[in-house]
């Protein structure tokens, strides 16, 4: 059966039998690109006092044991070339413009400390495409001229590869441009081999998208099935010609090209049954083969998958679909702690994440392309960012950064304010391009968030960035240990403990905006004996835990008073 007739059976079967329709859980009322950050609430005036704790032990944590892979031990950063640096002048950020700012992300030397310290780079979509984002593809095996050509991003990654950082590319497999040569030539003649690419109908079915848009376009030739919007058609992927053309797009990358990996858009959405049109067993299907075949071509090759929805949904992705997936509920726990200054969020999103994932396999992030940015989300205040960033590089899962978080700079919707210029200087246009005119302006407030400026003041937000990512490489407890959350007496007031083999780590994150002396944590049984506790983030002093027989502690204070957003990591020894 060819999809456009799949679609219809499915209609039909969705009126008679209600497991043809998604659940309400995995049905946003509105596009993910449009979903806002959660309205901000004043911090209490004083730190808010929980009931008091029930010790816990090293065993509560439970197995989060499992297989490792390289990007277990990596910091992602996530790049809009279109922004990020602009080399030639001519206003548009370039692959040159990434080379020339590489030892500001990693200098390859793990013995500095002045550079951000990422090990692994997401470029956003690089192939040439109508639109300034690169989400609707005109050619799968191309770079966009705007941004260079293949031999400037072969050098890119060889200098990235030199420094011993990975580069995986944004892949956007669901849907192509209208602009592309298949639908170009499919939607003028019904005849084409090409026709069957796409999903093309004389009678469109009577449903929308999950969030309530138009998904079927007119033409003269016919309508055709587009999710997203009416530039960006959906391939048809029961189509076994579209298979095997998408398989050569991914081959011609890892083998052709040499990317380490890819983040693959909208997984979700591969393959629709009628009106259910995201986590179909059709799309799972897919995944599964996929995964077959671009790990028969390269076993180290990373997928990071896109899947917008719940928990539960998303881990039905991983481990033999895609690698990982980005764990949007942890996203907006972090935010929402780091807003409230409340623990209460964390803690529920970190014990369902280590309970619900193959151990470490999903990607942490705060924000991304799609979302205002944290420092807008928190209204401009920084001790809440650095919370935020706090709880992504000491926590598990695999850190993803987007371009310019780590130095606040703002952004909200439209989407092009999220995608903004990085703010490099307090110069003309950021210090990102010389042009008289460039593509975009940068945010406001550049002036007094930049990396020059943040380079020389080691309180500064961009400092905090370092010394955590800097912290987390140096430390394999925080890359992949397992997370125990500590019982605490204040709501205001974070504390966990990460572990592995050989090495104890205890987080402790003030999220009040007040100091506070008003804490400790207890542990009635663990690995440790006596010796010395060192605070390893920013060298302060702290007092050793007085041990219980069973090599845990009680009633420990690290120190005296927790000044406010601040961050400790303490290794017991």
């Amino acid at each position: 059966m060819n999809r456009t007739a799949l679609l219809a059976a499915c209609l039909l079967g969705a009126v008679l039998l209600a497991g043809c329709s998604s659940s309400a859980a995995t049905q946003p009322p509105v596009p993910p690109s449009e979903t806002t950050a959660p309205t901000p609430t004043e911090n209490p005036a004083t730190p808010e006092a929980t009931a008091a704790p029930v010790c816990t032990s090293m065993a509560a944590a439970g197995n989060q044991e499992g297989d490792l892979f390289w990007w277990n031990d990596t910091v992602f950063y996530q790049i809009f070339v279109r922004s990020f640096y602009d080399s030639d002048g001519d206003g548009i950020g370039d692959l040159n413009g990434i080379i020339q700012k590489l030892d500001y992300l990693n200098d390859g030397d793990d013995l500095t400390t002045e550079d951000l310290g990422v090990s692994g780079i997401w470029l956003m979509p690089i192939h040439p495409s109508p639109s300034y984002h690169g989400y609707d593809v005109a050619d799968y095996l191309d770079v966009n001229p705007e941004y260079g050509t293949l031999d400037d991003l072969r050098d890119l990654l060889d200098e990235a590869h030199r420094r011993g950082m990975r580069v995986i590319i944004d892949m956007v497999l669901n849907h192509t441009s209208t602009r592309h040569p298949w639908f170009i030539e499919a939607s003028s003649d019904p005849e084409s081999e090409y026709r069957d690419y796409y999903i093309f109908t004389d009678s469109p079915g009577g449903f929308q998208s999950p969030w309530g848009t138009e998904v079927w376009f007119k033409l003269d030739t016919g309508f055709y099935y587009a999710l997203n919007s009416a530039g960006m058609p959906d391939l048809d992927y029961t189509n076994t010609l579209v298979v095997e053309e998408m398989q050569e797009v991914v081959r011609f990358w890892l083998e052709n090209v040499g990317v380490d990996g890819f983040r693959l858009d909208a997984v979700k959405h591969i393959i629709e049954e009628g009106a259910v049109q995201e986590n179909t067993a059709s799309t799972h299907d897919f995944w599964k083969d996929f995964y077959d075949y671009y790990t028969g071509i390269n076993p180290e090759a990373l997928t990071v998958g896109e899947a917008w929805t719940s928990t539960s949904e998303v881990v039905r992705y991983i481990g033999d679909e895609v690698n990982i997936a980005f764990e949007f509920s942890l996203a907006g726990a972090m935010l929402d702690s780091a807003r409230t200054g409340r623990n209460m969020s964390i803690r529920q999103a970190h014990e369902l994440v280590t309970g619900s994932y193959p151990a470490h396999q999903y990607a942490s992030f705060l924000s991304n392309h799609d979302q205002p940015r944290t420092i807008s989300v928190l209204l401009g205040d920084v001790g809440k960012a650095k919370s935020a960033a706090s709880l992504l590089l000491t926590g598990p899962g695999v850190p993803f950064l987007y371009y310019g978080e780590e130095v606040g700079q703002r952004g909200n919707k439209p989407d092009e304010n999220l995608r903004a210029p990085m703010q490099w200087s307090a110069e003309a246009n950021a210090g990102f391009s010389e042009a008289a005119q460039p593509w975009r302006l940068p945010q406001r407030g550049y002036e007094e968030a930049n990396v020059a400026l943040e380079t020389g003041d080691p309180d500064s937000l961009l400092g905090h960035y370092r010394r955590l990512i800097h912290a987390r490489n140096a430390n394999p407890a925080l890359r992949s240990g397992a997370l125990l959350p500590l019982p605490g007496e204040t709501a205001g007031v974070y504390g966990f403990l990460r572990f592995s083999q050989g090495q104890t780590l205890l987080v402790v994150v003030n999220l009040s905006p007040n100091p506070t002396q008003n804490y400790t944590f207890c542990l009635s049984e663990g690995p440790l004996a006596e010796g010395t506790a060192i605070e390893i983030l920013q060298g302060a002093t702290v007092n050793a835990p007085t041990l219980n027989a069973s090599g845990g502690f009680d009633n420990y204070r690290p120190v005296d008073s927790l000044e406010a957003y601040t961050t400790y990591i303490i290794e017991l020894k």
